[in-house]
C-alpha cells in the first residue's frame, strides 16, 4: 500500500534542461572521488578494451591516468538508441512538493531529472533518444532520434508530466510494457523508471511483459525509485494517522511505531525479491532513492553504454 495522502498540485521544473546541465557537470567533476578517477567526460567517450580486440586504438594517455585499458570510440560506433519509460502513476507523484528543485524531488521530479540528465549525455553522444510515459494509459510515445528540435520536445513532455497530478487509479505496469515493447522497432537501451507498488499485485505478469522486452533483444535497466526515509524506513511520527492509497482509495489508521519493525521487514523481502527476478531475467536491477543523488542512475547509464554491443 502506498504511503501518500492527497497531494497538492505541483509547479515543474523552472529550467529542466539547465538543471540538467547542472547534474551532470556536478556529477563528472565529482568523478575524482570514484573510481573513474581521472575519466571526467572522456568516460562517455570511451569503451572496456576485451582482450583479443585490435590494439590500435587503445588510449595509451587514459590508461596512464586509469591504470585500465579502453579505446577509443569512433562516429559509427557512438549510434546507441535509449528508450527512456517513465511510470507516471498517482504514488510516483509522492511526497507532495510544491516546486520541483534539487532538494524537494518526489519520485516523479527524480525520475524526470534523471532522464533530461541522461538526454543531456546522449545529446553530446550524437546517440538517439525515445521515450514513453504510462499511468492508467498510455500516454506518450515518441520514436527515438536525436534532433534538437526532438531534444526539447522530449523536455517539455518531461517537465509537463512532473508538474501535472494524475487522477488516483490503478496502473498496471505490464500493459503498458507490452505496448511500448511493440513500439520499439530497433534494439535500443532501455531504462525504466518506476516506483514498483504496483507489481505485488501483478508480479508475474511484470516480468512477463519485462521478458518481452529482453525476447526483443534490448538491454534493461530497471531503477526501482522510492523515498528512503518513508517508504523503506517508515519515518512518520507515533500519532494516530491515516494512510491512504492513492491508486486503489483503500486506507488504514495506525500508530507507525507499532508496525515500523514488521513493515521494513517486508519491504526489504520485497526488495530482495525483485533483485532476484531481475536476475533472473537478467534484467539491470538498480534501487534509487529520490533524497539521494543522480549517481547510481548516472553511472549505470554510462557503464551499459559501454557494455552495450
Amino acid at each position: 500500500m502506498d504511503l501518500q495522502h492527497e497531494l497538492n498540485k505541483t509547479t515543474g521544473f523552472k529550467n529542466l534542461q539547465l538543471l540538467a546541465s547542472q547534474v551532470v557537470e556536478g556529477y563528472i567533476s565529482g568523478m575524482h572521488k570514484s573510481p573513474f578517477h581521472g575519466f571526467s567526460a572522456e568516460f562517455a567517450e570511451h569503451k572496456i578494451y576485451n582482450p583479443g580486440e585490435s590494439t590500435r586504438h587503445i588510449d595509451w594517455k587514459l590508461y596512464a591516468k586509469t591504470d585500465k585499458l579502453y579505446t577509443k570510440r569512433y562516429d559509427e560506433e557512438t549510434n546507441l538508441r535509449c528508450h527512456l519509460i517513465l511510470d507516471n502513476s498517482p504514488s510516483m507523484h509522492y511526497p507532495k512538493t510544491k516546486q520541483q528543485s534539487l532538494g524537494t524531488l518526489n519520485k516523479i521530479g527524480f525520475s524526470a531529472l534523471a532522464a533530461a540528465s541522461i538526454m543531456h549525455l546522449l545529446k553530446k553522444q550524437r546517440d538517439a533518444v525515445g521515450m514513453s510515459i504510462y499511468s492508467n494509459s498510455y500516454e506518450y510515445y515518441a520514436p527515438d532520434k536525436g534532433s534538437e528540435r526532438h531534444h526539447n520536445m522530449l523536455l517539455d513532455q518531461l517537465n509537463q508530466m512532473a508538474s501535472q497530478s494524475p487522477e488516483g487509479t490503478q496502473t498496471d505496469t505490464f500493459k503498458y510494457l507490452h505496448e511500448i515493447a511493440e513500439n520499439i522497432k530497433r534494439r535500443s537501451l532501455v531504462l525504466l523508471f518506476t516506483d514498483m507498488f504496483q507489481s505485488d499485485r501483478h508480479e508475474d505478469e511484470l516480468f512477463e511483459a519485462l521478458r518481452h522486452l529482453k525476447y526483443n533483444k534490448h538491454d534493461v535497466v530497471l531503477f526501482h525509485t522510492f523515498d528512503g526515509d518513508t517508504e523503506v524506513e517508515f519515518n512518520f511520527s507515533n500519532q494516530p494517522t491515516r494512510y491512504t492509497d492513492v491508486e486503489t482509495g483503500e486506507h488504514i489508521n495506525l500508530y507507525a511505531d507499532n508496525i515500523r519493525e514488521d513493515y521494513q521487514e517486508a519491504i526489504s523481502a520485497y526488495f530482495d525479491r525483485l533483485r532476484l527476478r531481475c536476475g533472473q531475467n537478467r534484467i539491470k536491477y538498480m534501487p534509487v532513492d529520490v533524497r539521494k543523488s543522480f549517481d547510481v542512475v548516472l553511472t549505470t547509464f554510462l557503464l551499459e553504454r559501454q557494455l552495450f554491443k
